[in-house]
């Protein structure tokens, strides 16, 4: 049996010689000249160590596979391991979402509330509220990164003197962790010691007392957005620098021989063919922003009272505060569901505007 493999390997590895051409001889002058051959022999020899190293039994199993049942095999474990960590929470939760199950009780008798859980996170004034104060980060955040992202793409893509360096200026805040991120910004907005509260003064007249960005109702909204802005700007001036650069010069040429303007250039040329990279942009930034827990988390842990309070850290303090697990569980397959539908109307309103 160890014989067929061992055939069996030295026939791919025909086909990889075969593939690569004929194998490197080096010659060596001099005393004790040498031979060195670096391809076929080589595999060869790996594959007998591997078929005298094979058991007899996983030999018997794979006699008669064929190149696409083993390239299944070799597959299979990743495609397992991805549905143990994704598709099994998923139908987990969908479970609990129908029970009354509490993670602190778990040896409490769990009974079937049908769509009780959903009922309620639907019907709760609290989620609603939640919903809609991610729906004013999802939105204003998006806006201010799309249009600051493609300006700074677009000087970017002019290439002048010192772009390089600019750009990667432009793309450290992205390369910084969350965590780090939002204890900077917070030393920041100290209304006492922070520079941003400086700035303002200085700019302003406004007493730094009187400037409290993360204590105010009315400003703590705009201090999460104003830094959500600031390190993911880059994310999208990335996305539409790849979209400008993928446009043909001689469209410019050719706009330029019928004496086209650049403000005529710019909107005929330049924006339809980066709006593709625009719009996935966006998608990419909608639904991270949608998710947003950490940054809100670190700087104002969702006040003042409920100011800040998105959908996330709603989920977060029904699941593990409040334990109540299976309308937690109800609450994120809402979400997934939002999330998911919105995500492929989206999808499908980017492919028209890419078939164009």
């Amino acid at each position: 049996m160890s014989g067929w493999m061992r055939k069996f390997l030295a026939r791919m590895a025909a086909r990889i010689a075969k593939t690569a051409g004929p194998p490197h001889v080096s010659h060596t002058q001099g005393p004790g000249d040498t031979l060195n051959i670096s391809s076929s022999s080589m595999v060869e020899k790996a594959a007998d160590a591997t078929a005298r190293a094979t058991p007899t039994p996983v030999a018997r199993r794979v006699r008669g596979l064929s190149d696409r049942a083993i390239a299944w095999v070799f597959i299979a474990p990743t495609i397992i391991l991805l549905l143990a960590i994704n598709i099994f929470p998923l139908i987990w939760a969908i479970y609990l979402s129908f029970t009354n199950y509490r993670a602190n009780r778990p040896n409490a008798p769990v009974q079937n509330v049908g769509l009780g859980n959903y009922e309620r996170v639907l019907t709760d004034p609290d989620i609603w509220q939640a919903m809609q104060t991610t729906a004013h980060f999802v939105f204003w955040t998006i806006l201010l990164q799309t249009v600051i992202g493609f300006t700074l793409a677009y000087l970017i893509d002019r290439k002048f003197r010192g772009h390089a360096f600019w750009t990667t200026l432009i793309l450290i805040p992205m390369m910084l962790s969350p965590a780090v991120v939002g204890n900077f910004w917070r030393f920041l907005y100290e209304p006492q010691i922070g520079l941003f509260a400086y700035a303002v003064s200085l700019v302003t007249g406004i007493p730094t007392a009187d400037i409290q960005m993360l204590g105010s109702v009315s400003l703590a909204p705009w201090a999460i957005i104003i830094v959500d802005t600031w390190m993911w700007t880059p994310y999208v001036m990335l996305i539409c620098l790849a979209g400008l650069r993928s446009i043909p010069d001689y469209i410019y040429e050719a706009a330029e021989v019928d004496r086209a303007s650049a403000w005529r250039q710019f909107w005929s040329i330049t924006v339809p063919m980066a709006l593709p990279f625009i719009m996935l942009a966006v998608l990419f930034r909608g639904i991270e922003n949608f998710k947003m827990f950490d940054m809100v988390t670190l700087l104002t842990g969702g006040g003042p009272g409920s100011t800040t309070e998105v959908a996330s850290i709603t989920l977060k303090r029904a699941a593990f505060e409040s334990w109540a697990t299976g309308r937690a569980s109800a609450f994120a397959i809402v979400l997934f569901v939002a999330v998911f539908g919105l995500a492929n109307i989206y999808v499908k309103a980017l492919n028209k505007v890419k078939q164009r």
